[in-house]
Parts: C-alpha cells; structure tokens; sequence
C-alpha cells in the first residue's frame, strides 16, 4: 500500500537537494566519505561504502538486487520474495514491526527504512549509532526513479542506478509504442481487495500511473486514492475488463465471475477476468515497467502476439 504524498514538493525538494547531495558527494568520495540527502531530508554522510545492508521495503530490496548489490543485504522483512535470493535473507521486520535487537545483533553499515509508522521502532538503532537512510514510498515513476538514483548514491553505484532507470524507461517507452495504435481505450475496473469489503484504486496512486502508461481507462479515475467500493457502484461502470490481484484468494478470477448481479456487465459476459501479479503491480521498484507490460497485454493481448 501506498501513502499520498505532495508530488511537486518532493520533486522540487529532490531536484534541488539532489543537486547538492551529488556535489557533496563527489568531492567527499575523493577524500574517503560522502553525503547523500534522503527522503526525510536528511544529510547523511557514509565514510565508505556500505558493505551489510539493511532493507525494510521489498521494493527497496529488489532495487538493491537490481543494482547488484543484493549480495550485501543481510536483513530484509517477511515479504521479500524477489528475486528468489532475497528469500534466503534474515528476517528483521513484518513491514509493521521492526526487530531491533536482531538488527543491532547484524551489525549494518546502513538501514533503509520508510518514513510511515517506523519512526519509534527506528530510535533503539539510531541510539545504538546505525545509520538510517529513508526512502518515502514512492507515489509515481518519478519517486521509484528517484529511490534508485538514492540507493544507487549511498551504494556507491551511480551509473548502475542510471542503467536500471534506462531499462525501465525503454520498456515502458515499447509498451506505450505498441497501444499508441488502439483507436478506443479498454475501460478496466482493477480490484485490490476482494468482496465483501472491496477496493480499487483511483487517481493519485501509483496503480492509476501504470493504467495510464498501459492505455486503459480506470473506470473510477475521477476518484482519489483507495477507494471502498459498493458492488452496485461497480456494476454502473460496466467495464470492458476486470483486472485482480488478490492472490491469496482461492480463485479469485472464478470468484468475480460468480458474483450475484454482476453478469449484466460485458467484461463478465465476455469472461475478461484476469488474475495480475499483485508484487508486480503493487511494488515501486525495478518491475515498474513489467507492470506496464502485464497490464497492457492483459487489456490488448492481440499486440503482444
């Protein structure tokens, strides 16, 4: 899940601390140390680069995998799964409770933390003298190209973290390319949480981006953030397609189909129900681009042939 946070500020924040964080940096790598500036605008210098790693985001894991630093991460949360080396790192954190003594125990160069609800569980590691560099959980593309470019700094790896923006820009880029020709947009409901208590997802979130770029139209795009939806309200949008990532459903596609009411709706006639990878479309890390990808060739499958 993700939180709202203000885009223009944070890009107008990064620009010009970012700026300053490279300057600084340069010139303190020349001399054995270097500054870069995080999410919760902090300055924070590193005397060398970090060998033991700690990441409390899995989209921030799978970024250090992406920038081939994986290897030096030594304790991530029960989540991370991707890639399949990650599954074999130590667990330090639920994503909503942080084990500090087990972290402490693992002695890291640098934690990556996140800036919701960790705050108090973060005090017993600044205390003990760890370092804490906080990645805000991205909103848009931006923000995830943002979040590498900062790892990418603290790990010492500038240049990978250019390459791995690049791949997921030139990716992104070929989708869009490929339904530049679809003459009507696909109208798409996305559900993220599945009856009784259903929700979709709106403008200003990060799944509302990965629409955009796939070229549906969110039949709830004219609402905001994680909306709690009546089935009523749904079935008024009669969509084209209905995409869900609620894989920890028993079959969560046949589901959707069988709902009472909601066979008078074309994507349920037509049986275009289709099940997307819920890591994938819920992580801002280096799969962005995938989801792009996943999204577009389940709305048009006919241009991925």
């Amino acid at each position: 899940m993700k939180w709202t946070k203000s885009i223009s500020v944070f890009i107008l924040f990064f620009v010009l601390a970012g700026c300053q964080a490279n300057e600084t940096q340069e010139q303190g790598k020349e001399e054995g140390s270097y500054t870069v500036v995080d999410d919760a605008g902090k300055e924070v210098t590193f005397e060398k680069v970090p060998e033991k790693v700690i990441s409390l985001q899995p989209s921030n894991t799978e970024i250090l995998f992406a920038l081939g630093e994986g290897e030096k991460v030594v304790g991530a949360t029960d989540f991370d799964n991707y890639p399949e080396e990650a599954q074999d790192i130590a667990r330090v954190s639920d994503s909503m409770n942080v084990n500090a003594e087990k972290i402490i125990d693992l002695k890291p160069d640098v934690v990556f933390a996140y800036t919701i609800g960790q705050e108090e569980a973060l005090k017993p590691l600044e205390d003990s003298g760890i370092t804490i560099f906080v990645i805000e959980s991205a909103l848009s593309f931006e923000d995830v190209y943002g979040d590498i470019e900062q790892i990418a700094a603290v790990m010492g790896v500038e240049k990978k973290g250019d390459e791995v923006n690049a791949e997921i820009q030139e990716k992104v880029k070929a989708v869009k390319e490929k339904v530049a020709s679809v003459d009507e947009k696909r109208k798409v409901y996305f559900e993220i949480s599945p009856a009784p208590d259903i929700y979709t997802t709106g403008k200003n979130t990060f799944q509302q981006e990965i629409m955009n770029k796939a070229g549906v139209e969110n039949v709830f795009a004219e609402l905001e953030g994680w909306i709690k939806l009546s089935e009523e309200e749904i079935i008024g949008k009669n969509p084209d397609l209905i995409t869900t990532t609620v894989g920890y459903a028993e079959n969560p596609v046949e589901e959707i189909l069988s709902r009472n009411g909601w066979n008078q709706m074309n994507a349920i006639k037509n049986k275009e129900v289709k099940l997307l990878d819920s890591d994938i479309m819920s992580r801002p890390g280096p799969r962005i681009g995938e989801a792009v990808e996943l999204l577009a060739e389940a709305a048009y499958p006919e241009l991925f042939k």
